[in-house]
C-alpha cells in the first residue's frame, strides 16, 4: 500500500462541521449564475441571519440537537424557482458535502437535501397549479 494515500475525510459530527458545510455551500451558491441572483435578491444584506438559521436547521436535522423552530417551506413560496433551480441547488449541496465530508451523516445530509428539494418542488408545483388553495406548510 502506498504511503501517500489520501486521508479519509471525517464525517459531519459537530456544529462546527455544519458551519463549515453551510458556509462553503452558500459561498458557492452566491457565485452561481442561476441561484446567486435569487438568493441575493431575497436575502440582500441579511446573510448572517440566514446562515445562523441554516446552522440551526442542519444541527437539528443531522445532530438531533433541536435548535431550529421554524417552518422551512414558507419563505420559498413566492420565489421564482422551478425544477432547474432545485436541481442546481441539490448538485451544489451534494458536491459541497462530498468535497468536505465522508460518512454516515454526510450521506444522510445528501439524502435529506434530496427529500427536501423534492417536497418543496412538489408543494410549489401544487400551489402554482391551484392558486386559490392555501399553502400546505
Amino acid at each position: 500500500m502506498s504511503s501517500d494515500h489520501i486521508p479519509m475525510k471525517q464525517d459531519i459530527l459537530t456544529l462546527d462541521d455544519i458551519k463549515v458545510l453551510v458556509d462553503q455551500f452558500y459561498s458557492t451558491v452566491r457565485k452561481d449564475t442561476l441561484l446567486g441572483p435569487i438568493f441575493q435578491e431575497r436575502i440582500q444584506s441579511n446573510w448572517a441571519i440566514h446562515l445562523e438559521k441554516m446552522y440551526s436547521f442542519w444541527q437539528t436535522i443531522l445532530l438531533d440537537e433541536h435548535n431550529y423552530f421554524g417552518s422551512p417551506f414558507p419563505p420559498h413560496i413566492n420565489l421564482p424557482i422551478n425544477a432547474q433551480h432545485f436541481g442546481q441547488w441539490l448538485k451544489l449541496f451534494e458536491a459541497t458535502v462530498d468535497q468536505l465530508y465522508s460518512g454516515k451523516k454526510a450521506e444522510e445530509a445528501k439524502w435529506r437535501a434530496q427529500k427536501m428539494a423534492q417536497m418543496f418542488q412538489f408543494k410549489l408545483e401544487y400551489l402554482h397549479a391551484n392558486p386559490t388553495k392555501k399553502p400546505l406548510i
